[in-house]
C-alpha cells in the first residue's frame, strides 16, 4: 500500500535562532539561595549510634534536633533495643524536617503482620515525636539467575534477598547437593513473597521472602516446588511444599534448627567440657556465631521459654504425637509460652548462656520423654500429602505457578503482579 503521508525529506524546513541572555553568576547564586531543596537520606541504626553520630551519617547539622533526640523520651527509643532500624530523614537547608524509623512490631503476636513506625517531625512550634503500629504490606516478586560460581553469588547478582536464597537451597536440598552437584550454567527461577514497611523491604521478619514457587535446573534435570495451603479434617490450615506433580517436598520436621551451621557434637558419649567426665550427650550441638537465628523444626506450641540451669536460655516446643524439641544456650528468646509456631518460625538466637563453653545451639528431640537422635528424625518423619478434596485446587495452583515461572528472564528480579 502506498504511504498516505508525504516524504519527510521533501518537506520545507525552517531554522529558528533565538539569543538567550544569562544572568550574572552572583544573581544566579542569590536566586538559588531563595530556593528550598528537600534532601532524602536513608540508613540503618547501629549499636554504637548516638544522636550526633546518626545525624552526622545522615548529613544533618542540626544541634536542636540532636538535643531533641537525646532529651525526648519517645525519640530516645530510636537508640534502644536492637540495631538495624530503617531510618529515613528529610532535610531542608541542612536542618531536619522529618525523620521516620521503622522497626519490628513491639508485640510478639504482631511480629509477622505489623511494624513500629517512629516519626519525628518539625512544625512551626518545634520538634515532636509520635509512635504507631502499622500493617506490613505484601509484594509478590519473580527472580531468576544462572550459576557461574555459587548459588549465593548468582542470587546476589539477581538481587534476591538472602532469606529467599536460604529457602531455595533448603527446598531442593534433598534433590541437589549444592556443594558437589552444582554446575556452571545451572539456572533457577523463584516466585516469592516480600513484606514491606511503607514500600521498603524489611529484613527483620522471617516471613519476608517466603518462596511461593521455584524451579531449579541442575545438570539438565528440572526440579520444581510450589507452596500449597490446605484445610485439614480438624479445620486447621496447613501449608507445605509440593512438586508440581503433587509429590511432597516437606516433611513434618526439618533436618536442622538452623539454616546453615556445622555439627560440633553429636548424639553420643562424649567428655563433658564442664563436668570433666564421660557422659552421654542427649542432643546435637551446632556451632554458630552469637546472634545466628534459630528456628523451630516443626509445628507446635511453646511449653516453656526462659532460663533453666545448665541450659541457660531455652525454648521448649511441644509437637503432636508426644514429641518435644529443646533449643538451649540462646542469647535471645523470640517466643513466649503458649505461642503456636509454624515450621521454620524464629524462636531466638544462638548464644553461650548456661553451661556453655562457647557460642553454639544445643538441640534435643524427645519422644514420650525419651531422648532420640535428632539427626534421624527428619529422615524418618511423616510426609505431608494433598487431601483428595484439595487436589483440583492444587492442580490449578500448579498450572498457574508453571506459567509464572516460565516468564522470568535469566538474571532478573522484578515485581510480579
Amino acid at each position: 500500500m502506498a504511504p498516505l503521508a508525504p516524504d519527510a525529506a521533501k518537506l520545507p524546513r525552517r531554522v529558528l535562532t533565538q539569543s538567550v541572555t544569562t544572568q550574572p553568576l552572583d544573581a544566579q547564586l542569590q536566586a538559588l539561595e531563595t530556593q528550598t531543596l528537600a534532601l532524602y537520606r536513608s540508613d540503618l541504626t547501629r549499636n554504637s549510634d548516638t544522636a550526633d553520630a546518626l545525624l552526622a551519617r545522615l548529613g544533618i547539622d542540626d544541634p536542636e534536633a540532636a538535643a531533641f533526640l537525646r532529651r525526648d523520651t519517645l525519640a530516645r527509643t530510636l537508640f534502644e533495643g536492637r540495631a538495624g532500624k530503617m531510618v529515613q530523614a528529610i532535610t531542608e537547608g541542612g536542618h531536619l524536617k522529618e525523620l521516620v524509623a521503622r522497626s519490628p512490631a513491639a508485640a510478639a503476636e504482631q511480629f509477622s503482620t505489623h511494624f513500629s513506625r517512629l516519626v519525628i517531625s518539625r512544625d512551626a512550634i518545634g520538634l515532636t515525636a509520635r509512635s504507631e503500629q502499622a500493617r506490613l504490606a505484601t509484594q509478590t516478586k519473580l527472580g531468576s539467575g544462572t550459576i557461574e560460581s555459587s548459588l549465593f553469588a548468582a542470587a546476589d547478582d539477581s538481587r534476591l534477598p538472602d532469606a529467599v536464597t536460604v529457602q531455595l537451597a533448603e527446598l531442593f536440598a534433598t534433590d541437589i547437593d549444592f556443594r558437589r552437584d552444582l554446575k556452571r550454567g545451572d539456572t533457577f527461577t523463584v516466585l516469592y513473597e516480600a513484606l514491606t514497611a511503607d514500600g521498603e523491604p524489611v529484613a527483620w521478619n522471617q516471613a519476608s521472602g517466603r518462596v511461593l514457587a521455584a524451579q531449579f535446573i541442575n545438570g539438565g534435570k528440572t526440579h520444581d516446588a510450589v507452596w500449597f495451603q490446605q484445610t485439614q479434617v480438624s479445620g486447621k490450615t496447613q501449608g507445605a511444599y509440593f512438586g508440581l506433580d503433587g509429590r511432597s517436598k516437606t516433611r513434618m520436621f526439618l533436618a536442622s534448627p538452623m539454616a546453615f551451621s556445622r555439627v560440633t557434637s553429636g548424639f553420643s558419649m562424649r567428655f563433658h567440657p564442664v563436668l570433666q567426665s564421660w557422659r552421654r550427650h542427649l542432643g546435637v550441638d551446632y556451632g554458630a556465631p552469637i546472634g545466628a537465628p534459630v528456628r523451630t523444626v516443626g509445628e507446635g506450641v511453646v511449653e516453656f521459654a526462659g532460663w533453666q540451669n545448665g541450659y541457660g536460655n531455652i525454648v521448649i516446643v511441644k509437637h503432636a504425637g508426644e514429641r518435644e524439641t529443646r533449643y538451649a544456650h540462646l542469647s535471645r528468646i523470640d517466643a513466649r509460652r503458649g505461642q503456636r509456631l509454624q515450621q521454620g518460625d524464629s524462636i531466638g538466637a544462638v548464644g553461650a548462656t548456661g553451661w556453655a563453653t562457647g557460642p553454639h545451639l544445643h538441640f534435643e528431640f524427645r519422644v514420650r520423654d525419651e531422648n532420640v537422635d535428632p539427626m534421624t528424625i527428619a529422615r524418618a518423619s511423616d510426609v505431608l500429602t494433598i487431601a483428595p478434596a484439595s487436589r483440583n485446587r492444587f492442580s490449578e495452583l500448579a498450572q498457574t505457578a508453571r506459567t509464572q515461572l516460565a516468564v522470568a528472564p535469566s538474571g532478573s528480579e522484578a515485581r510480579f503482579e
